[in-house]
């Protein structure tokens, strides 16, 4: 794997230039930009260095899952933080004190872009190996895609910035038009696809049998998913049909134990097209927990999102009993619950009774058996773990999962009902339910007119992916909150929906970045 050590140690290098043409001093036991950007090793722990922004806080250690969800149906805010709060009952710009939250993905985000495009503009000039430099112009143009990605589902309207600053007017950029945004994505991910392999398995270079790295199927389901949140069915349907039958790429399939895709166990299998990877501080050492502090190589690697929905952390967040309610819609062949319920949910529900929790019987723990905990992405099951924190740190190793297979699967599927093609939207649709031992419906399904089946795939979409940052980003682009009938309906799912008021779906720009950059747009949520 990759995101390991090398990752932090390399972040101090990148940012020596800052205050050089203030001081007009040199340090020769320094490196600076002038003499860094000079080898294929410096070029590769760059590249690293872009795929380390990705485990800091604003981005997916923390705060990028955690609004996400927040924002959701599933989940509810139970915890004494208003921030949180405010997030999931989407008053979050009602409060002067400005929430840090947002700023920290603001600012994370933002990080990465600047490390990608020094990327860029330094690593073609570096004389290396050919294909290996192609390679991580390669990652990187798939990773700058994905920061992109993320803010455009989250803010809407940002700035679109392809350059380091070249003088003082580069501090203050204007922010794009949504069609801008959405076309420098797909830009993007398509120069990752034209220059990324199908797997590092037989490369010759320095990455070679690597996992974590960005890889041709990753860019080309990222950028299916882009025309997919737009509503471009078709050009959607066309990648995603490269990952599914594809001469070269259809080499991903599900893997047998669902639970396998949020735990340690099986990490970067057959059904991950990419997963950001994290480590426990056993793993890779580290003594400073990433609470937003300066890039160091004394950083943990850790993921606080188990402790966000752990009882045995902070317990910040429970499922509504819409989630519950959705999961029991149907048996699976034998007459069980859906067996995803238990990979999602920690449940004392007389029907779904987990016997122990975090390896000690639910009684001997004293917790309140009234209530069910979240469980996917939390060490429950996990060897060793009666607790999710080391004192006020997180101390979990498991990666996020961006984009696995079963996505691709029903985003296809979703794009054949709005094509009109009934029969193949069922067909894949029946092809996750068939992990979870759930009833042959496919015929019936492919008789569907297309709104119910919209409905079908909006349930399908819950049991398979609840709490994994899809649901909120699926309510809007289906134009639910905007819907008067769609909304009333996630008010009965979750009372959180009671304050939503219009263009709130979104996180409101930072407001210190509206004060120091007059040319920034603000956008609905503000």
């Amino acid at each position: 794997m990759i995101m390991k050590k090398i990752a932090l140690l390399i972040i101090p290098v990148l940012f020596v230039m800052s205050c050089e043409k203030e001081l007009d001093l040199k340090n020769p036991n320094n490196l600076s930009t002038d003499t860094y950007w000079s080898t294929e090793d410096q070029a590769n722990a760059a590249c690293i260095a872009v795929y380390q922004q990705l485990i800091m806080e604003g981005c997916y250690m923390h705060w990028t899952q955690v609004l996400t969800d927040g924002r959701s149906d599933e989940i509810r805010s139970v915890g004494p933080w208003l921030n949180y709060t405010w997030t999931s009952d989407f008053t979050l710009c009602n409060h002067s004190d400005d929430p840090f939250m947002q700023r920290y993905v603001w600012e994370d985000y933002y990080r990465l872009l600047f490390r990608a495009n020094q990327v860029f503009e330094k690593i073609p000039s570096i004389s290396m190996d050919e294909n290996l430099k192609t390679r991580i112009l390669g990652q990187t143009y798939f990773l700058r895609g994905l920061a992109f990605f993320n803010l455009a589902k989250l803010f809407n309207i940002v700035p679109v910035i392809t350059s380091t600053p070249k003088s003082s007017s580069d501090y203050y950029p204007s922010s794009a038009t949504p069609e801008e945004l959405w076309n420098q994505i797909y830009t993007d991910f398509q120069k990752a696809i034209d220059m990324l392999p199908v797997s590092y398995d037989n490369v010759t270079g320095s990455d070679k049998g690597q996992t974590g790295r960005a890889t041709k199927g990753a860019a080309i389901g990222m950028l299916g998913k882009a025309y997919l949140y737009k509503g471009e069915w078709q050009k959607a349907a066309d990648q995603f049909s490269l990952l599914i039958n594809g001469p070269d790429v259809n080499i991903y399939s599900l893997v047998p134990n669902y639970s396998d895709n949020f735990t340690v166990t099986n990490e970067n299998n057959s059904e991950s097209l990419f997963e950001v990877q994290f480590a426990t501080t056993d793993e890779v050492g580290g003594t400073a927990c990433n609470w937003h502090l300066e890039p160091s190589a004394n950083l943990k690697q850790v993921c606080a999102a188990a402790c966000n929905y752990s009882n045995k952390g902070w317990t910040d967040f429970l499922p509504t009993q819409f989630l519950l309610d959705e999961f029991k819609q149907e048996k699976t062949i034998d007459g069980k619950i859906d067996p995803r319920y238990y990979s999602t949910i920690a449940s004392y529900e007389t029907d779904v009774y987990d016997t122990t929790y975090y390896g000690t019987g639910w009684l001997t723990q004293g917790i309140d058996t009234s209530r069910n905990f979240i469980r996917k992405y939390t060490n429950d099951g996990t060897p060793g773990y009666t607790t999710e924190l080391n004192g006020s740190d997180p101390i979990s190793g498991i990666n996020f999962r961006v984009l696995r297979y079963a996505d691709i699967l029903m985003m296809y599927a979703e794009c054949q009902n709005e094509l009109n093609n009934r029969a193949e939207c069922a067909k894949y649709i029946q092809m996750v339910r068939d992990r979870a031992n759930l009833p042959d419906r496919e015929t019936e399904f492919a008789g569907f007119t297309q709104e119910q089946m919209r409905e079908q795939i909006s349930h399908e979409r819950v049991l398979e992916f609840a709490i994994e940052g899809q649901r909120a980003d699926d309510l809007i682009r289906w134009g639910w909150f905007s819907d008067p009938a769609k909304l009333e309906e996630l008010k009965l799912h979750d009372t959180e929906f009671n304050t939503y008021t219009s263009g709130r779906e979104f996180l409101p720009i930072p407001q210190n970045e509206l004060d120091v950059n007059t040319n920034l747009s603000k956008n609905s949520a503000n």
